[in-house]
């Protein structure tokens, strides 16, 4: 597994939201696993036409086993993807991804060379190319120079001493969010990491006040945190009376909360124990945590529920852990389904049936599962927590008032027969 790093820039259209982008685009790849991300940095163009704008540049640490070669491919054709048109040299770009370091690697053809021939002399590289190596453990090393970034970058640090030099100025994102869900009430299940956190950070960062939920203990008073095994009737009850009670009423509920199947402890568990903890937690406290707190909302006129289903729970896929999910997660579709003909019309239920989402089983899928997913997905990649959040979002809000009874899935446009 090799470490490499790209740079990234951009000079066109709304330089911020391009490199937000193209740095989610790739933590979706299939095959390669993004370690750290730099700031943005806002630097003068250097050697472009007159008139040119000043660019936004960062770096991306990844770890891969793809090939230089290959990894130029992908970024040529991210590149492409987000309009990028190559006509004279270092003419002003919507998005440039630049492959500067791979491991100790040195390659010199006619169409790719690494190290990158100048990011040595470009401070706007440098720059965030010294930020990472905190996060990444280690400083990158220049193999052919036989230098660390950070001793590269030394000689420009020492030009900063005269005020007048300019150097790469760290851009902040200052525009506010959509407050969409300004005033709403909500409580998000299984939120201390995943799709759950997603979904609550998503909530929150579009207006709504967010109760989280988890099975470890409270962090400190002023957190807004329910625990709750819910496994346990008991405490399915009391999670929806204190949540109900801590805002004064729900106008959401993301049941997310799942049994981990996959990883850990829990994918050495026989398949019989396995089968008992989804259908207690995926579907019992699913249904039991939905109609109590949708019973409520329909007596208040008003509310938005939202399950966690699966993409092929009604196609189906082979093996122990596609028959668990397929009996769990449909089952919430179907209940859900069913929950939104009752609740109907004060409340909307919905369910959204994620597909191959890049969570903490993706993240350490071995080859097989990436190039499955990359052949499964019409979209070639991973889909990310935040793609989840983002239908949720949606679906909470007031842009979804005739949709209820749906299963929404978030899988990239994958289809089986």
């Amino acid at each position: 597994m090799a470490t490499a790093y790209v740079a990234l820039g951009s000079n066109l259209g709304d330089r911020w939201a391009t490199l937000a982008a193209a740095v989610r685009r790739l933590r979706a790849e299939p095959g390669l696993r993004v370690i750290a991300a730099s700031k943005f940095y806002e630097t003068a163009p250097l050697n472009c036409p007159p008139g040119s704008g000043d660019f936004l540049n960062a770096v991306v640490a990844l770890e891969t086993e793809r090939l230089p070669e290959d990894l130029l491919q992908l970024f040529l054709r991210i590149e492409r993807s987000f309009g990028r048109v190559r006509a004279e040299p270092n003419s002003p770009r919507t998005l440039d991804l630049d492959l500067i370091l791979y491991g100790d690697r040195v390659v010199d053809t006619p169409n790719l060379v690494v190290p990158h021939a100048r990011f040595h002399e470009r401070e706007f590289v440098l720059a965030p190319l010294v930020e990472l190596s905190g996060k990444v453990g280690r400083d990158a090393f220049h193999p052919v120079l036989k230098k660390t970034a950070q001793e590269l970058f030394e000689p420009f640090v020492a030009r900063y001493g005269d005020a007048s030099v300019p150097r790469p100025r760290l851009s902040v994102e200052c525009r506010e969010p959509p407050r969409d869900l300004a005033g709403l009430r909500a409580l998000v299940t299984g939120s201390t990491g995943g799709i759950g956190a997603s979904i609550a950070a998503a909530f929150e960062e579009r207006g709504a006040d967010v109760i989280r939920h988890g099975r470890r203990a409270k962090l400190d008073r002023a957190e807004r945190f329910i625990s709750a095994d819910l496994r346990d009737a008991a405490q399915v009850d009391r999670l929806a009376n204190e949540a109900w009670a801590l805002l004064g009423a729900l106008d959401v509920l993301v049941c997310n909360a799942g049994v981990d199947t996959l990883t850990g402890s829990g994918g050495k568990r026989p398949f019989e124990d396995k089968l008992d903890a989804l259908l207690a937690v995926d579907v019992k406290s699913t249904i039991r945590l939905a109609r109590n707190v949708g019973f409520r909302m329909k007596t208040r006129g008003t509310g938005a529920i939202i399950t966690i289903g699966w993409d092929q729970a009604e196609t189906g896929m082979e093996g122990d852990s596609g028959q668990l999910f397929a009996a769990a997660k449909g089952a919430v579709t179907c209940f859900t389904r069913s929950l939104a003909l009752e609740l109907a019309p004060e409340v909307r239920v919905n369910c959204l049936a994620p597909g191959w989402i890049r969570t903490a089983w993706g993240e350490a899928a071995g080859p097989v599962w990436q190039e499955r997913v990359r052949r499964e997905t019409p979209l070639g990649m991973w889909g990310l927590p935040e793609d989840v959040a983002a239908a949720a979002v949606w679906l909470a809000g007031p842009s979804a008032a005739f949709i209820t009874g749906q299963t929404i899935r978030v899988n990239g446009g994958a289809v089986r027969d």
